[in-house]
């Protein structure tokens, strides 16, 4: 034996021997861990607890940071679409998850997914007594030169859902001088006809998304008075004005005639809903007024139950329910019969000004808070109870839902001023958009349900592209880098 070897050996068996309280109290160097004290040279590690499963899944996200996980976890683009399926065929060969077909993974059952009971038997060693057909799922063909199973040729071979692509520039802007930035206001609106409707300062603008022609509606600088509200009917033949001075005037957009001044509301009228041939506006006297385009003046219905300036209105698409939002930070439903309000929503911290009901579910509500508040939140409007929320981080100014999917887009203001485009229920963010330099306080959606328009306190109206009529598209639309003022 070697005498080196032999010294150091019996003077760890020395050591080990002494009693506790002869032992040295403090070691300088690698001889202070805790293993050295009372153990040899060999480490041999348990186990018993481990997961492999989760240790395997977990493996890359580990020896990233939080926001590098986050943008792992996206399986929008092409790559995070590779590294999906590489690591589900991993899955399959190493752990046998036996997977067939590519499944995106979302954040609340990937722990649950893993967690298969073939995963447990990843050191099981077993003698097969009979023969397996070559065909069979979990067996390759002997005349195969690839070492995968069939279950992964079968996920490889599965068709993969292609990459959702949003432009992150606008295909068009226009400039709107004039353009308030205040957020109480509503005053752009695009109609059924394709026709955009713009208020600017005491002059409402209509813009032709078909042949870009620019018309002049009304200008009420003759009556001292200035826009605050503009709203089409849904055929998108009339359009209602809301004013500073409390009056509600409708205009035929084809004739470019005034029909009537609708009177009533004693401060400015901020918003405006169409249902039917009934016209609801809300109003800084704290007042719902609905009226009967048809009926003669003096034939109205006073909502009452907000206490401070209405500032958002919203009929459901069955035509049954108004939800309105105040700022005194509470958002109340109505239904067509009643004078008081059925339901009421208190859980904002902030002005509720965005409100959009999904055209999907029935009864489903999502409305936005204000600075104060900055989350989004869905309501149950059949059972009155809260469904789910989260933090957007800035303002909410206004929401719309995709006319043919289950996403939702938001315009925010303080402090990021950004346009985030939403799944849901998953709530993840599918696109984010800037351009704007002030608060991105205006929000309307394309008849055809695939763009979108929104105006800012910068004085321009910026339009974006971010749904589509189907959810297979292959390919986005091409980017329009056209830059058109009307003056």
């Amino acid at each position: 034996m070697d005498q080196e070897y032999e010294r150091r050996l019996l003077k760890q068996i020395n050591h080990q021997n002494l009693p506790r309280d002869t032992q040295p109290a403090q070691c300088v160097g690698a001889a202070c861990s805790p293993l050295s004290v009372r153990s040899g040279d060999r480490y041999i590690p348990t186990r018993a607890g481990s997961n492999w499963s989760i240790n395997f899944h977990y493996a890359n996200e580990n020896c990233h940071s939080p926001s590098q996980n986050h943008k792992a976890k996206d399986a929008s683009t092409e790559s995070g679409k590779d590294t999906v399926a590489y690591a589900a065929l991993l899955r399959n060969e190493l752990l046998g998850a036996g997977m067939e077909a590519m499944v995106e993974p979302h954040a609340d059952d990937r722990r649950q997914a893993v967690l298969t009971p073939s995963a447990r038997s990843l050191f099981r060693y077993t003698v097969h007594t009979k023969k397996v057909p070559f065909d069979s799922d979990n067996e390759v063909s002997p005349y195969s030169l690839s070492p995968l199973s069939n279950k992964s040729h079968k996920l490889l071979r599965s068709p993969r859902k292609p990459a959702r692509k949003i432009s992150k520039i606008p295909f068009k802007v226009l400039d709107a001088p004039e353009l308030q930035d205040d957020f109480y206001l509503n005053l752009v609106d695009w109609s059924a006809g394709n026709l955009l409707s713009v208020g600017l300062g005491a002059c409402v603008y209509l813009w032709s998304a078909c042949t870009s022609q620019v018309t002049r509606l009304c200008d009420l600088s003759v009556d001292g008075d200035s826009v605050t509200s503009v709203c089409w009917n849904e055929r998108g033949s009339l359009v209602a004005v809301g004013t500073h001075k409390g009056y509600v005037q409708i205009w035929d957009a084809a004739g470019g005639r005034k029909l009537s001044s609708l009177e009533g509301h004693s401060a400015r009228v901020g918003a405006l809903a169409w249902n039917g041939e009934q016209l609801s506006s809300g109003s800084r006297d704290r007042v719902i007024l609905q009226r009967d385009v048809r009926s003669p003046p003096g034939a109205e219905r006073r909502l009452q139950g907000h206490r401070q300036e209405v500032c958002g209105l919203k009929w459901s698409p069955d035509h049954q329910h108004l939800a309105s939002g105040g700022n005194d930070n509470k958002l109340l439903v109505w239904n067509s019969s009643s004078l008081l309000p059925m339901q009421q929503y208190s859980d904002h911290l902030a002005a509720v000004k965005a409100i959009a009901w999904s055209p999907h579910q029935h009864g489903l509500l999502a409305s936005g808070g204000g600075t104060a508040d900055r989350c989004l939140r869905f309501w149950n409007t059949l059972t009155g109870q809260p469904l789910q929320s989260t933090d957007t981080g800035s303002q909410v100014c206004n929401l719309a839902w995709s006319k043919h999917a289950n996403e939702l887009v938001s315009t925010h203001g303080y402090s990021q001023n950004q346009i985030l485009v939403w799944k849901y229920p998953s709530l993840t963010q599918v696109a984010k958009l800037t351009g704007h330099s002030y608060r991105v306080l205006y929000l309307a959606v394309s008849p055809d349900g695939e763009a979108i328009v929104t105006g800012a306190g910068d004085e321009t109206l910026r339009f974006w592209n971010v749904f589509s009529k189907t959810r297979c598209t292959k390919e986005s639309k091409s980017v329009l880098n056209l830059f058109t003022r009307i003056r």
